[in-house]
């Protein structure tokens, strides 16, 4: 299929280009860009007034596939990512079974190749079962196709396990992806400890919680050598323990989530009753549990200097830690229900919103943090929308304004606390390997 994608403003962070121009698709791949191209084509997309960029890439989903299909499945979750512009997503293994040996690597791939969507690259678990104890089969899932290794939704508290799994990451040149959290620090608790946790009677979870972990594997990196990659960053040291490292000149890099700079414990709503199949469903608490994730929503200052280092080019990596949940599963109390919030298809026009329309961001530095820098961490030739490159592109336009509605999601998850929020900026198309697999 040839597409011709005229009148956009190409943002290629790769090559450092930032015009307007037209752009050419044949055969898969970026055969040409320059002014008015006269060429004919199987597809013409009218980009005028839009950023034409890579495809963004996610370092972290959760596709709950397989073993929670309830919640996600690799089919909905492609199609998820699609709508939200993303060509490559990596997703996490703590599945049932956990992705900790080559079957279940080859499982996700083959399953996720047969829907002709998008990108899916399965990250190995760093322990059998996620149980902290014995190391998986790294090597073997580096030879299924793993991109790197993590244990997230919790840390391996053994720190010589640890070790020994990152001195392999280092011989097979992948990067270590790591949830840090004390898990004997958190002790119940489910949401950021401050005066608003205090207000609603809540168990808090202090920024030490985190903080503790990262300052461990930084110096873990530091002594094996491994390329370490901090997850879902949300605290004020998280941001310069990440600068320090970098100027000692280690191998570690940084991600924040679109809903810990956008959002703070403050936000923390009262539940608002929900209804599903015109049934009122009751819930014990007074808090939503839409906001309840792990890491938790912090304070101001925390916000502020996550935006601060995703300004200073100090956090590498903007993912979504996408994580759908069902209905009834969230809708209980803030102590029973499990972390986690949807975010494929609210993560561009956030980001745009809070970020680049806030003066914090240039939409390149936007298409470098969702596409070129995520790329660079796990080593693929992607993010890149040069002439003979993979046409993996996202076509957004920065200009239309509208409230995010739940009910649209192609998610199966609809837990967010986003749902009614006035956002701008929208994805218009994402075309992967050439082919349009999301059109407005």
């Amino acid at each position: 299929m040839t597409i011709l994608i005229q009148n956009g403003r190409i943002i290629n962070p790769a090559t450092g280009m930032d015009e307007v121009a037209d752009l050419y698709v044949e055969e898969g791949k970026v055969a040409e860009i320059g002014q008015s191209l006269s060429k004919q084509a199987d597809k013409t997309i009218d980009a005028k007034g839009c950023f034409v960029m890579p495809g963004f890439i996610d370092l972290h989903v959760h596709f709950r596939d397989p073993g929670f299909e309830a919640k996600e499945d690799i089919f909905t979750g492609m199609n998820s990512a699609a709508h939200g512009g993303y060509t490559t997503v990596l997703t996490m293994p703590n599945t049932r079974p956990v992705v900790d040996n080559p079957d279940v690597v080859n499982y996700v791939h083959q399953k996720a190749k047969s829907g002709n969507c998008i990108n899916v690259l399965q990250v190995g678990a760093i322990t059998k079962g996620q149980r902290g104890e014995e190391l998986a089969d790294i090597e073997g899932m580096a030879k299924a196709g793993i991109p790197a290794i993590s244990e997230d939704g919790k840390s391996v508290m053994n720190a010589q396990v640890y070790r020994e799994a990152m001195k392999i990451a280092a011989k097979l040149n992948i990067p270590v992806l790591a949830h840090c959290e004390d898990i004997n620090l958190v002790n119940g608790g489910v949401m950021n400890e401050d005066t608003k946790s205090e207000e609603l009677g809540m168990p808090g979870i202090t920024n030490a919680v985190e903080d503790i972990i990262i300052a461990r594997d930084i110096m873990l990196s530091k002594e094996t050598g491994a390329q370490l990659h901090l997850c879902h960053c949300s605290t004020v040291e998280s941001v310069n323990m990440v600068e320090s490292a970098k100027k000692g000149g280690l191998k570690v890099t940084g991600e924040v989530c679109p809903h810990h700079f956008t959002l703070t414990s403050e936000d923390i709503t009262e539940y608002v009753p929900q209804i599903e199949a015109g049934i009122m469903i009751p819930q014990d608490t007074d808090a939503d549990t839409n906001y309840k994730m792990n890491p938790p929503l912090r304070t101001k200052a925390d916000v502020l200097r996550l935006k601060e280092g995703l300004r200073d080019n100090i956090m590498d990596v903007i993912s979504t830690d996408h994580a759908p949940h069902t209905f009834k599963e969230k809708n209980t109390s803030m102590k029973k229900a499990p972390f986690g919030i949807v975010g494929l298809e609210t993560a561009a026009c956030l980001n745009y919103s809070e970020l680049v329309l806030q003066g914090y961001l240039t939409p390149m530095q936007m298409a470098e943090k969702m596409s070129s820098n995520p790329a660079k961490v796990i080593g693929i030739d992607k993010g890149d929308i040069a002439p003979g490159k993979v046409a993996d592109i996202v076509i957004f336009d920065p200009n239309e304004t509208y409230k995010i509605d739940k009910n649209t999601f192609a998610s199966k998850g609809r837990n967010t606390p986003f749902h009614g929020r006035e956002v701008t900026g929208k994805v218009k198309c994402t075309i992967c390997s050439g082919r349009v697999v999301y059109e407005a």
